[in-house]
């Protein structure tokens, strides 16, 4: 796994197995990119850079007129020097001017993978890194670009730090993390877009001339886009064609886009998103981007989610969790809402421990006074109307049933109708002059603000501490609005959004290394800030509000794309559904949830006899197959159709589960063989019900025939053991 230096030719070519990346250092002064994809066993330049005198064209070299900086093939942009596509920074001087000349200083390359200042990024094993420095001499400005490849992933990481070793201030305006020049522009556009329990639809659209962009700024990565997009062949589908994939590692405000330029190339960029964005930077200080993410796949878009599970698994959450099984759960969320009676809740326990249900969940409702959403967030205290012992006494009984037990906090968020609220008005995001706007009838305190940081640290820290708390739901329900500090001057107030990221990451940095065996969930109304960044340290996400089945089948395809099963939150949730009103069966309920991280949040005291019968057989069956379903290779075989049926594909080295979802029942249906295709040719299969004996690659290549369904939002498994 080389990254080799060509000092004549003056070309890096990072290259594993899988990939090979290829740089050229112009004129000594320019960074260019001049090959990605397929690895290449070594470069020698054959797709030169084509040298055009074209007109309307700027040069920077005067006695060089085929040179132009708004035709070159980049690695970062250039400002006010010529370079007029989408950039990926921009910097202003103390005496207002927005032009930079950044030429090449030198480049290291090195074993291993630094981590990043105050911020999450995939861990490092069996890397190398390659960082590329560039001064802007008149302003004795820095910048690094570093490229981090990973030797058992087509994946190499990048990001961006400044540097300012001058004697004056600067403003950063623009913080990419990455840009890349792509020199064709036939591509699909592939995003994950969607809203509140409408999370992560696929969208894909070819290319066209001008930006196509999504972005975020609401202060959170968002349900209505994920910091992701990816550039597929027009070929390209689930099992082969190429994909380049690029997500942001990062919890805040983001912009992804890609722009076709005049001349038949395409510009990737991703990255803060620089409108609701400053940052001062004085001098001998450093500012640090987020890391991006880059994958590339020749297997379709099931080797480009291949990668992203098993490297995110494996390089990202949290080391204590990476191969550690996660409990059965009941939360008590939809059964009780904010109906909190301690007497209540033992007897669901006793229900659950009789099921074989593993950890006990106390959703919101258990703390101040809160019986409905209009007050206490922040008043993180036992309310003993509800809890005679608090939540330690109620925790010692659950654990003595044999249960784990877990908690529910929002901790970023106030009510103003609380105690913390009262005390510290000036602890919640504000500007001068102008109202506060509620969300869900709650404000945002201020993470920016180092006394908010140690608070929300000291209270966690007081639950924890006790041991008796084996898992945190951690909320996080509104966007944010009036995003101000009373904290900071007014020519640093376009940092907050970024610095309560910033902050947001060192409580959990923080908490999490305090307590590594408490499992953190996360949720932000469901997946309103489901991205790469929160997952460093919380291994799962509450994946969507919406727990319907025939919706979670499409939300969990879509978010398949990027995060494997394990790290999505699914429960077999009471009918008719909250959400959307439709009646499925228990036993759709419960495959589509087996599909995630499985749990169940209903009133068990409320099921029938066949229900909990039902219940407790998918109960035993998820934990005699548990290590399948939680670690095992997904792949999508059938994207939803137009009556909503899809199917999905769970393997590990003896065993192959297959998900069938009918969606809407159809007359004169054609008959559906679903081929699995990843199965291996040459091994012999056995059909665990029937006893049927069948080869790979009959499987693979003939497929199973899906029988006539004559129901609404039915679901086929089918379960093969290799033998």
């Amino acid at each position: 796994m080389p990254i080799l230096f060509d000092s004549e030719k003056q070309i890096v070519h990072l290259s594993n197995k899988f990939i090979s990346y290829v740089i050229e250092i112009v004129k000594d002064k320019y960074i260019t990119h001049r090959y990605l994809g397929k690895s290449l066993p070594f470069y020698t330049g054959s797709n030169a850079l084509q040298k055009i005198d074209r007109g309307f064209a700027t040069n920077p070299d005067k006695m060089d007129r085929t040179f132009s900086l708004n035709a070159l093939p980049m690695e970062t942009s250039t400002q006010g020097t010529g370079d007029h596509r989408v950039s990926n920074y921009q910097i202003r001087r103390e005496n207002g001017s927005n032009v930079t000349n950044f030429f090449y200083h030198g480049h290291t390359i090195s074993k291993g993978k630094p981590r990043l200042k105050g911020l999450p990024s995939l861990r490092g094993d069996n890397t190398e890194t390659l960082e590329i420095a560039l001064i802007d001499e008149v302003q004795n400005l820095e910048m690094v670009l570093s490229y981090t490849l990973y030797e058992d992933y087509p994946v190499i990481t990048r990001d961006v730090r400044f540097t300012n070793h001058g004697e004056e201030t600067v403003y950063i305006e623009n913080a990419g993390s990455l840009m890349l020049d792509l020199p064709r522009t036939n591509y699909d556009l592939v995003t994950l877009n969607g809203s509140h329990t409408n999370e992560a639809n696929i969208t894909r659209q070819p290319l066209h001339s001008g930006i196509q962009k999504i972005e975020s700024s609401r202060g959170t990565s968002s349900p209505q886009h994920q910091p992701f997009l990816a550039l597929a062949d027009p070929t390209t589908n689930e099992f082969q064609g190429e994909v380049f994939a690029f997500h942001l590692v990062y919890s805040g405000n983001f912009a992804a886009q890609v722009e076709v330029e005049q001349y038949g190339s395409s510009r990737v960029q991703l990255g803060i998103q620089p409108e609701t964005f400053e940052w001062c930077l004085p001098p001998d200080k450093m500012f640090q981007t987020p890391e991006a993410v880059l994958n590339y796949s020749t297997n379709g878009f099931n080797g480009m989610s291949q990668t992203f599970h098993e490297i995110y698994q494996d390089q990202l959450i949290p080391v204590s969790w990476r191969k550690k099984e996660r409990p059965i759960l009941l939360n008590t969320w939809e059964a009780n809402y904010f109906d909190i009676q301690e007497d209540a809740l033992l007897k669901q326990a006793d229900l659950a421990k009789e099921a074989g249900i593993e950890l006990f969940v106390l959703d919101d409702g258990w703390f101040g006074h809160r019986n409905d959403d209009t007050s206490s967030l922040g008043d993180w205290f036992d309310n003993r109307e509800k809890l005679p012992q608090g939540v330690a006494g109620l925790a010692e009984k659950i654990q003595e049933k044999g249960l784990k037990f877990g908690l529910w906090f929002e901790p970023e968020m106030v009510s103003q109708n609380s105690r913390l609220f009262e005390a510290h008005p000036d602890w919640v995001l504000q500007v001068p002059d102008y109202p506060l706007t509620e969300g869900r009838r709650q404000f945002v305190l201020d993470l920016s603000q180092t006394a908010v940081q140690q608070y929300l640290i000291d209270v966690l820290t007081t639950y924890l501490a006790t041991g008796k708390i084996d898992y945190i739901k951690w909320d996080m329900n509104r966007h944010l609005t009036e995003v101000g500090s009373s904290a900071y001057p007014a020519e640093q107030q376009k940092e907050i959004s970024h610095r309560y990221v910033l902050g947001l990451y060192h409580v959990l940095e923080t908490i999490t290394k305090r307590f590594p065996e408490c499992l953190f969930e996360n949720c932000s109304s469901g997946g309103g800030r489901f991205d790469p960044g929160i997952m460093a340290y919380m291994p799962q996400t509450w994946t969507s509000d919406n727990t319907d089945a025939l919706c979670r089948s499409n939300i969990q395809y879509g978010y398949s794309f990027l995060y494997p099963p394990i790290m999505m939150g699914a429960h077999v949730s009471p009918v008719p559904n909250h959400q959307v009103g439709r009646t499925t069966s228990m036993h759709t309920r419960g495959l589509i949830a087996m599909s995630g991280n499985f749990g169940y949040e209903l009133d068990i005291t409320n099921l029938t006899t066949d229900e909990k019968k039902e219940m407790i057989a998918q109960i035993d069956f998820y934990k005699a197959h548990r290590s399948l379903l939680q670690f095992g290779k997904f792949y999508r075989l059938q994207p939803a159709d137009a009556f909503f049926a899809s199917a999905w594909l769970i393997i590990n080295e003896t065993d192959v589960w297959i998900i069938y979802f009918n969606g809407l029942a159809r007359p004169a249906v054609p008959a559906t063989y679903l081929k699995t295709h990843y199965l291996d040719d040459q091994a012999i299969y056995k059909n665990e019900e029937t006893g049927e004996i069948v080869s790979g690659a009959e499987l693979n290549h003939a497929g199973i025939l899906i029988p006539r369904i004559k129901e609404d939002f039915s679901t086929r498994a089918f379960h093969w053991k290799k033998v």
